[in-house]
C-alpha cells in the first residue's frame, strides 16, 4: 500500500504544480517527510488525510488507490448500466485467440485484463484455462464481469480499479488490454509501463492496443474528457528492449455511439526475455 500512496501523491502534486517544498508548507509538515511519502518511507499521518486530498483535489479514496473516487473518468458507466444486455457483446475481441495461439495454457497461466470492460474477453480467458484477474474503473462493468463469470460457469477475480492508479503486485504471465491505454495519463506512462514490466515472468507476454491519432481521421462522436492522445510508434517505444512479435497500425469502422466513425489504433505484441 505504501508503494501506491507514494505514487499517487507525488503524481497529484506533480499535476498541482507544486514542489515537495511548496506541499509542505501548505500541510505544516517538513519537505523530508514529503520526501519519505514519494519513496514510500512513512505514510502521511490519519488526521493529514483530508487536507492533503483537499490540496491535491481527490477524494481520500483515490489518494489512498481505492479506485476512481469523485471522477468519474469514462463515459461507459452509464452505458454498463442502462441495460441488463452487453454493450460490446459476449464475443471475445480478435486478440484474444492470439494470445491462445502464442501462450497456450498448457500449464498454469496467471493473465490479467487491465480495463476488461463488461467482461466478454476476461470471461473467455478463464472459460479457456487461464487463471484469470480482471479490472475496470466502473462498477457496472466489475458486476456484469461477475455475472457473465458465473453465468458461465467460471472464475474471475473482477476488481475496481483505475488504470493510472493501479500497479500489480504480484507477478502475471501475460497482459491483455483492448481499448483502455488512452485513459492513461502521458506523465504517469513511463511509469506504469516500466511497473508491469517488471511484474511480468520471464517468458511473459504483453498483448496490448491503443488508439492514436491521425489527422485525417475525425476525433470520435463520444466525449471522452479523461481521454489523452497516442502517437504512432508510441506504445512500441515502451518495449524496445523485449522481443515484438508483432506491432501493427490498423484503421477500421466503429458506430459504438450509434454514429459511423472510425478509428486509427497501435497493436502490439511482445515478450520477456
Amino acid at each position: 500500500m505504501k508503494e501506491q500512496v507514494a505514487r499517487n501523491i507525488q503524481s497529484y502534486r506533480k499535476e498541482k504544480g507544486l514542489t515537495q517544498d511548496g506541499l509542505a508548507q501548505r500541510l505544516g509538515v517538513s519537505y523530508q517527510a514529503v520526501s519519505k511519502w514519494e519513496t514510500a518511507h512513512s505514510l502521511p499521518d490519519l488526521a493529514l488525510l483530508p487536507e492533503l486530498a483537499r490540496l491535491l483535489e481527490v477524494s481520500v479514496d483515490r489518494l489512498l488507490g481505492y479506485g476512481a473516487g469523485d471522477r468519474n473518468v469514462t463515459l461507459y458507466e452509464e452505458a454498463y448500466r442502462a441495460s441488463e444486455d452487453y454493450y460490446w457483446g459476449t464475443e471475445p475481441n480478435e486478440a484474444c485467440f492470439k494470445v491462445l495461439r502464442l501462450a497456450p495454457p498448457a500449464r498454469r497461466l496467471k493473465l490479467l485484463d487491465i480495463g476488461c470492460g463488461e467482461g466478454k474477453d476476461a470471461v473467455f480467458f478463464a472459460r479457456n484455462g487461464y487463471e484469470t484477474s480482471a479490472f475496470d474503473v466502473t462498477d457496472a462493468g466489475v458486476e456484469k464481469t461477475r455475472r457473465l463469470a458465473e453465468r458461465t460457469g467460471v472464475r474471475v477475480d473482477a476488481f475496481k480499479a483505475d488504470v493510472n492508479d493501479f500497479r500489480p503486485e504480484a507477478d502475471y504471465d501475460i497482459y491483455f488490454s483492448s481499448g483502455v491505454l488512452h485513459y492513461i495519463k502521458p506523465d504517469v506512462r513511463q511509469e506504469l509501463f516500466s511497473r508491469i514490466k517488471s511484474r511480468t515472468a520471464p517468458g511473459g507476454l504483453h498483448v496490448l492496443n491503443v488508439f492514436v491519432e491521425k489527422p485525417f481521421i475525425a476525433p470520435p462522436p463520444e466525449p471522452e474528457p479523461y481521454a489523452y492522445p497516442w502517437r504512432s510508434g508510441e506504445l512500441l517505444a515502451h518495449y524496445h528492449d523485449w522481443l515484438v512479435e508483432d506491432s501493427s497500425e490498423i484503421v477500421f469502422d466503429c458506430d459504438s455511439s450509434g454514429i459511423p466513425h472510425r478509428h486509427a489504433m497501435s497493436t502490439l505484441i511482445a515478450r520477456r526475455p
